[in-house]
């Protein structure tokens, strides 16, 4: 490297190559400025240039595409790629052709500079390119704000990397779509993407949903099964709400992670696991191993790389990009084509989305399906959102005759001819450990919001809580 380094630029925005001629030469640096592909070629053809900072779309020439070019030419030199269509697969594709860095615009100066100055430090590092095709994708992740720009770095970087990626986010911010993108872009998107909620099985069937069981295994177990673990093969396996899975099959999962082998439950052979493994949380998994839920160990083997996904109100500048992707799919379903004006953009923009870009997505179908106009308004958006809240409440008032309806059918079956005393005490033990549940499963275990929001003392509902054994 000289002693004064060169920085090649190429893009055909004279005002973008201005701005960064001029910060370039501030910190002592000499930049070469081009318009086009051909130009940078020859220049690195001509061994000039110490760094390269190159545009994707430039006029007959595409900046990826010139990446193994140069790297063909000069394999130690660093080539920074910039675009303004930020997506997913143009992040991946520039990581996979051996680019140092990926730069969102429009960007920030400072982060430039500090950028090319460790690209300059690291210069004499060899790297291994990958010449890898465009991944195909259809771009399950939108937006291009900061926040989605760190999630789409962080999976190009990782994506055919055997790692375990932990994702975390708040419930509705697309956490799945993340692990299927990881997938879709990784060298096994040819293979199975099998996925698993583990809120959603019952906990003494997890084991078996995972790992498979024997025939005989237990009660019901008439036939053997394969678990989800053999369904993935070489493929991709991700574990949604990792943290509610019981202690025994954290413990089996653990044993997977640092072996590389299982065995179905009730059986003695073991299985070699080639299924990369990608697990989500909305829960704070530290807190949850402080309490005592959740292994240490497991916790520390599940983030090896850990990804946050931002909730919506963290990336209100993507909104607009979202609401052209759904209304896109929203056209697919057979729903009526709309349009938001500016201050219908506005007030979905300032919302807080508590569900996320979950909750977006069914306000914006629910305004396609009743809106009559072609061009919603933000009024018109307003009262669909309070008539949505006020059918919750119509939810909740409707539980009364729900339970009403059942207990009119257990009189008139079960107490017609021999009527049981205590019934006041069976019925309770029904209904409340269902809303106990549920009230701690919502504030994530923190008994004391639970408490509030079922408007009791905080010793009254841990006294019903064992009670009913609810208590982990």
């Amino acid at each position: 490297m000289t002693l004064t380094p060169t920085i090649l630029i190429a893009d055909d925005d004279p005002a973008i190559c201005a701005v960064l001629e001029e910060a370039l030469k501030q910190e002592g640096w000499n930049p070469r400025i081009m318009a086009n592909g051909a130009t940078l070629l020859a220049n690195v053809q001509a061994g000039l240039g110490d760094a390269v900072l190159t545009d994707i779309l430039m006029p007959n020439e595409n900046g990826l595409d010139l990446l193994p070019r140069i790297h063909a030419i000069n394999p130690n030199m660093p080539v920074l790629v910039m675009s303004a269509q930020s997506t997913l697969s143009h992040t991946v594709q520039a990581n996979q052709r051996g680019a140092y860095e990926f730069i969102p615009k429009p960007f920030d100066l400072d982060d430039i500079i500090k950028t090319i100055r460790q690209c300059l430090k690291n210069q004499d590092n060899t790297k291994d390119f990958l010449q890898a095709s465009p991944p195909k994708t259809n771009e399950l992740l939108v937006g291009q704000s900061a926040k989605m720009q760190e999630v789409y770095r962080t999976l190009a970087r990782v994506v055919d990397l055997d790692l375990t990626v932990l994702i975390i986010g708040e419930s509705g911010t697309g956490k799945e779509m993340v692990a299927r993108a990881l997938h879709q872009l990784s060298n096994r998107a040819h293979e199975p993407f099998v996925a698993v909620n583990m809120a959603a099985i019952p906990k003494d069937l997890i084991e078996s949903e995972l790992f498979g069981h024997e025939k005989g295994a237990f009660t019901g177990a008439t036939n053997r099964k394969s678990g989800r673990f053999a369904q993935a093969g070489r493929g991709t396996l991700f574990l949604d709400e990792i943290g509610d899975m019981p202690m025994d099959a954290q413990t089996r999962l653990l044993r997977v992670l640092q072996e590389g082998e299982y065995s179905p439950v009730g059986g003695t052979q073991t299985y070699k696991n080639f299924a990369r493994i990608v697990c989500a949380t909305h829960q704070d998994l530290a807190a949850r191993v402080a309490s005592g839920q959740f292994r240490e160990d497991l916790f520390y083997r599940l983030q090896v790389v850990p990804i946050q996904v931002p909730a919506l109100r963290e990336r209100a500048d993507d909104i607009p990009e979202l609401v052209a992707h759904f209304m896109q799919r929203a056209s697919k379903r057979g729903l009526p084509q709309k349009q938001f004006d500016a201050e219908a953009m506005a007030f979905l923009k300032a919302q807080s989305w508590h569900g996320n870009v979950r909750e977006l997505e069914h306000a914006l179908y629910r305004a396609c399906a009743l809106s009559t106009d072609h061009i919603i308004s933000a009024a018109t958006l307003k009262d669909m959102i309070h008539s949505n809240a006020s059918g919750e409440t119509a939810i909740l008032a409707s539980i009364p005759a729900f339970l009403g309806e059942h207990l009119e059918q257990f009189f008139a079956v079960h107490l017609k001819d021999d009527p049981i005393a205590n019934l006041y005490d069976d019925w309770m033990a029904t209904v409340e450990p269902p809303l106990l549940k549920a009230t701690l499963k919502f504030t994530d275990g923190n008994q004391l919001k639970a408490a509030h929001i079922l408007g009791i003392n905080r010793n009254t509902l841990r006294k019903k809580l064992l009670q009913y054994n609810l208590l982990d």
